[in-house]
C-alpha cells in the first residue's frame, strides 16, 4: 500500500457529547468528492486522547465504512502504553484500514531503544503497514533518524513515517538513511512543499480539512512536475496554515468547520473554545477567503 499525496487528519465531530455519526460520514463524503487522497482517523486532529476505546474503534469502524475502498484509510492507533497499542492497532487490521499510523510513546520519554522495541512488539503482534509518527512537540521524544532506518530495515510494515519536526535536515536524513522507497508524510502544514522537494510522498494534514482540494492540488501539481503551480497552492495555503494554528489543534480548524456549516462546534476537555478575539480574527479570516 502506497499512501501518497495529501491525506486528512479529520476532525472528530462531537453533538452533546458524543460522537456526531451523521456529521462525521458527511465530513468524509465531502473530503472525498473534493479530491482528497487518503484519510486519518483518531490522530491528533481527532483528539483520540480523550476517545475512550470503544470511542476510537467505532470511529475507525465508521471512517471505513464510509470510504469504502475510494482512498486510503490510515487509522491512528499508537499508545504511550505497548499493550494498548499493538490493541488498537490489531483492531485497526481488523476494520479494514489499510494502514496504522502509530505515534511514539508520549510522556514515557523512552530512550532510542524503548522506542525501537515498542514498535517491534507491535510489528510481532501485528501485520499491516505501519506509518510511524513523530511529533517531538507533542511527545518530548523525538524518533532519531538512525532509529527509523534500524526500524525500517529489521520491519518490513514500517513503510513510512509522518514527520512532524518541521526540520528539512531530519527529513532529507531519514530519506537518506532509508532510500526513495520509504513513504515520507509532512506532519507540518507549513513545509508539505518542501518536504516533497527532497523526496517526500505527501503530507497528512490539518488544513485539508478545510481546503480538500487545495492541499490535493498542491500534491498533484508536484508530482505532475509543475513547480509554479505546487508553489502557487503552497503560498495560498500558508496564511490558512498559521490560522489553523494560532491556538492549540484542533480548535481552530473545529472552530472553522463549524462555521462553514459542517460540524456543531463542541470539543472535549482540556480543550476549550477559541478566545472570543481569536475566534473573531478566525470568522474575519473566513469572510474574506469566501468560506463563510
Amino acid at each position: 500500500m502506497q499512501f501518497k499525496g495529501a491525506f486528512t487528519a479529520l476532525v472528530t465531530p462531537f453533538s452533546n457529547g458524543q460522537l456526531d455519526e451523521e456529521a462525521y460520514r458527511k465530513l468524509i463524503e465531502w473530503q472525498i468528492q473534493s479530491g482528497i487522497n487518503g484519510v486519518v482517523p483518531c490522530g491528533t486532529t481527532g483528539e483520540s486522547a480523550t476517545m475512550s476505546h470503544d470511542e476510537h474503534k467505532q470511529v475507525i469502524r465508521i471512517c471505513v465504512d464510509q470510504v469504502k475502498g475510494r482512498v486510503p484509510v490510515l487509522a491512528g492507533a499508537g499508545s504511550n502504553n505497548t499493550a494498548e497499542a499493538v490493541e488498537l492497532t490489531r483492531f485497526a487490521k481488523e476494520a479494514g484500514a489499510d494502514g496504522a499510523l502509530l505515534i511514539t510513546p508520549y510522556y514515557n520519554k523512552p530512550t532510542q531503544e524503548g522506542l525501537y522495541q515498542h514498535f517491534k512488539r507491535i510489528a510481532e503482534e501485528v501485520s499491516m503497514p505501519f506509518i510511524l509518527y513523530n511529533v517531538p512537540g507533542r511527545t518530548s521524544v523525538n524518533l532519531l533518524p538512525p532509529t527509523v532506518a534500524r526500524l525500517n530495515k529489521d520491519i518490513p510494515d514500517v513503510v513510512g513515517i509522518k514527520e512532524a519536526t518541521g526540520d528539512l535536515n531530519q527529513v532529507s536524513q531519514v530519506l537518506e538513511f532509508c532510500g526513495p522507497d520509504f513513504q515520507v508524510l509532512s506532519g507540518d502544514d507549513f513545509t508539505v512543499l518542501p518536504l516533497l522537494s527532497v523526496g517526500g510522498c505527501g503530507v497528512i494534514s490539518v488544513v485539508s480539512n478545510i481546503l480538500p482540494d487545495k492541499m490535493s492540488a498542491l500534491c498533484s501539481a508536484w508530482f505532475a512536475a509543475d513547480l509554479p503551480k505546487a508553489r502557487e497552492m503552497h503560498y495560498l495555503l500558508a496564511s490558512f496554515s498559521r490560522m489553523m494554528f494560532i491556538e492549540t489543534n484542533p480548535i481552530p480548524v473545529k472552530t472553522a468547520l463549524s462555521l462553514m456549516g459542517r460540524i456543531n462546534l463542541e470539543m472535549r476537555l482540556p480543550l476549550t473554545a477559541m478566545s472570543p478575539a481569536n475566534a473573531e480574527t478566525l470568522r474575519g479570516f473566513l469572510a474574506d477567503k469566501k468560506l463563510i
